[in-house]
């Protein structure tokens, strides 16, 4: 067909920048060229070719963990005598450069966040991205790894075992602390709400049936107290994540590691970071297991099944017209005019994906294998993405709460027309009157169908019983 665009889907792989200007690297396998201005090296050249390009990265917060626990082995190594000091200075340099982020080091990480393993080649980027800027450092271009080695350097007395869970383990405790505070900035927001809202008589419902009075205020404080426990549990989630398995190399045993490194790596860890990092007393078992990970996910799973409901009440009040959601952005590319609750949407739509994510780190920490768990780097995606998503997400929802408007009126004309409003004059006039007033509103509501329960209740009982019992005092008191 004349002038007829062809439709050709994208492929990340293939845009990768191929460099005419390459040094030569080599290892076990070979030699393969690198791009000579490229910071990594052989070993992330082979990840790029081997593993499938999901469009998933590295997240930053891992790769700087990653940086941290290399700039603490080479402090230690350097204290203990087992690495030279104008390295280690420059191994150090290195991390803080990773660890700042900026143009130096932006397309550094290229390797896919899911990758065979265990995160070797993850580990491998981190250490070759340090060496070339070590390298550079110190005058030097990067390859020179007679200078500053990759694996006998930066890597040293170091396993991608013991050095990728300890660097999740720090990336989350920064993630969940974040995410805590996230959570009280919203919980606040809710806590606003319900003192704004507590003079506000209303219906509340069960089953998406109308049930028995309360205010509004009541509905806001549901929601403010399960974002406070959220808040709180994912404020211990860092006592889940302090135990590190750091000088335990390949299989937690410390093998190759001095036994002056592996007791002093923890405190130096600890120094840098700020974090009450504790060294396993099992490494073995550190090593091995996930399950930590697990029980850090289920508590995000809970904040997330927390989010999903808040979200969704606030949508279906919104459609009820008890209170108006800020508007955000045209609705639709049809109807003029139409304005969507987008902000619940997306907000329900990220507890969804956390809890699949939930789901995907229970299986990844069930399919480990003997003395490691080769499904690391799909934990570390599933886990931060999820810390990621729900920190955003909560943010995004404070400003949201904070913006909601209540309509009284609208809440009233409910109260007014629900017959279930008589449950609330139980303690005046009993049960079986009670049933008797309903059966007679039926009968007058047939012969006049604008008459609103309120309305006839008062003229049986007497204004000032009903606006007493009504009253948003009377509904909010405990008891009667």
């Amino acid at each position: 067909m004349p002038g007829a665009i062809r439709f050709t889907p994208g492929n990340a792989a293939s845009a990768r920048m191929k460099k005419t200007d390459t040094r030569q690297e080599h290892d076990a396998l070979g030699t393969l060229a690198i791009a000579s201005d490229a910071l990594w090296g052989i070993h992330t050249q082979r990840a790029l070719d081997n593993f499938p390009d999901t469009g998933r990265r590295v997240p930053h917060v891992l790769i700087s963990s990653i940086a941290v626990v290399k700039h603490a082995a080479a402090v230690t190594n350097a204290e203990l005598g087992l690495l030279p000091g104008e390295i280690a200075d420059a191994i150090a340099a290195a991390c803080g450069k990773i660890c700042e982020g900026g143009a130096e080091i932006d397309g550094q990480f290229p390797v896919d966040a899911l990758q065979g393993g265990a995160g070797t080649s993850t580990n491998m980027n981190v250490n070759e991205v340090i060496a070339n800027l070590a390298l550079k450092h110190l005058g030097k271009k990067p390859g020179d790894y007679a200078t500053v080695h990759p694996l006998h350097h930066v890597n040293l007395h170091q396993s991608t075992n013991d050095v990728y869970p300890t660097a999740l383990r720090i990336a989350a405790i920064a993630g969940v602390r974040r995410l805590s505070d996230a959570f009280a900035d919203l919980q606040g927001a809710f806590q606003e709400k319900e003192r704004a809202f507590q003079g506000i008589a209303k219906m509340g419902r069960t089953e998406m049936q109308a049930a028995v009075p309360m205010t509004l205020g009541q509905e806001f404080s549901a929601f403010a107290e399960a974002v406070a426990r959220d808040r709180w549990r994912t404020f211990k989630c860092e006592e889940r994540l302090r135990l590190v398995n750091i000088g335990g190399t390949a299989v937690g045993t410390g093998i190759t590691a001095p036994r002056a490194f592996i007791f002093r790596i923890i405190e130096v860890l600890r120094s840098l970071t700020g974090m009450g990092l504790s060294r396993n007393e099992n490494v073995v078992d550190g090593t091995a297991n996930a399950d930590a990970f697990v029980e850090v996910s289920g508590i995000l799973n809970a904040s997330a099944a927390n989010l999903a409901k808040i979200a969704g009440d606030l949508r279906l009040l919104h459609f009820l017209g008890e209170i108006a959601l800020p508007p955000l952005q045209a609705g639709s590319s049809i109807m003029p005019g139409k304005i969507n609750p987008v902000m619940t949407e997306a907000v329900m739509q990220v507890a969804m994906a956390a809890r699949a994510n939930d789901a995907v780190v229970a299986d990844c920490a069930a399919h480990g294998t003997l003395q490691i768990n080769e499904f690391m780097p799909l934990i570390a995606w599933a886990l931060l993405d999820t810390i990621a998503m729900l920190r955003s997400a909560a943010g995004k929802m404070t400003g949201h709460v904070a913006a909601i408007t209540a309509d009284a009126s609208r809440c009233a004309a409910h109260l007014a027309d629900s017959p279930t409003l008589l449950t609330a004059f139980l303690p005046q006039i009993g049960y079986e009157r009670a049933e008797a007033l309903v059966k007679e509103y039926e009968m007058a509501h047939a012969a006049d169908a604008a008459l609103t329960l309120r309305t006839f209740l008062t003229g049986r009982l007497g204004e000032a019983v009903v606006n007493e019992v009504l009253s948003a005092q009377n509904l909010i008191k405990l008891g009667h």
